[in-house]
């Protein structure tokens, strides 16, 4: 069944009023009828098999059930990620948001080309819901305003932060998160990775983020795009979390 993310507003009792732009999607995009079935989801949890109904006065949707299931990944995982020229981080959003990212935080490095507008923002909390809906997530990740890599790096506090460097004898992100995931314990509930822009962090950024706590690490012998690096590390970590390491 397809999905829709809906607002808990939106719901009163059993009854889910939809709005223009969903009614479209559902009634003009999918070709649902009355009768159809598709699932509503609020981005935060919680899913509905929901049935389209034909009322007197409009379309709406009438909650069958609750769906219970769960494909987010085992920890909430916040990605801080240089923004890279043009649109590339269109695809940055939507291909973390497939993989399990729970967090974006956009960040205006000292080698970023790239001076967002506000409208990008909306652009990018969009790109999200229609990723987590495609590839049927129960929570649409949070993409946050652009902020310096000071600001990011205060903005999060888990115990686990890998600060990705595309020179440098650093342990591979791989073998370090399957280390840390041996020895799992509480403060494993939460995870940040961060990747440079173009032409990656400056040795002062690397100095920064050493000192402020984070483990550097390396994705590789070979140098990424900054659009591909987060998918690559964010296929790493779901790898070693979902491959049963104990």
């Amino acid at each position: 069944m397809q999905r829709i993310t809906v607002e808990s507003s939106q719901f009163c009792d059993r009854t889910l009023t939809l709005n223009r732009q969903q009614l479209h999607y559902l009634m003009r995009v999918l070709r649902l009828q009355g009768g159809d079935r598709f699932v509503a989801m609020d981005g935060s949890g919680s899913c509905w098999e929901t049935e389209l109904v034909e009322g007197e006065e409009g379309p709406y949707g009438r909650v069958v059930l609750a769906l219970d299931f769960n494909r987010e990944l085992p920890i909430s995982l916040t990605l801080l990620a240089g923004l890279p020229k043009g649109q590339g981080f269109d695809e940055v959003v939507r291909q973390t948001t497939e993989l399990g990212v729970t967090r974006v935080i956009p960040v205006l490095s000292d080698r970023t080309l790239l001076k967002p507008s506000p409208n990008k923002l909306q652009r990018w909390q969009r790109i999200a819901t229609e990723a987590a809906e495609q590839s049927e997530r129960q929570w649409v990740p949070m993409v946050e305003r652009p902020m310096s890599l000071a600001e990011a790096i205060a903005a999060v506090s888990p115990a686990r932060r890998y600060f990705c460097v595309a020179r440098g004898d650093r342990p591979h992100l791989l073998r370090q998160v399957r280390q840390d995931v041996a020895s799992w314990g509480p403060e494993m509930a939460e995870m940040a990775i961060a990747i440079g822009p173009e032409g990656g962090w400056t040795t002062a950024e690397v100095e920064v983020a050493i000192a402020s706590g984070w483990q550097g690490v390396s994705l590789g012998q070979r140098i990424l795009r900054a659009v591909t690096a987060p998918t690559v590390a964010l296929a790493l970590v779901a790898a070693a979390l979902e491959s049963g390491l104990d």
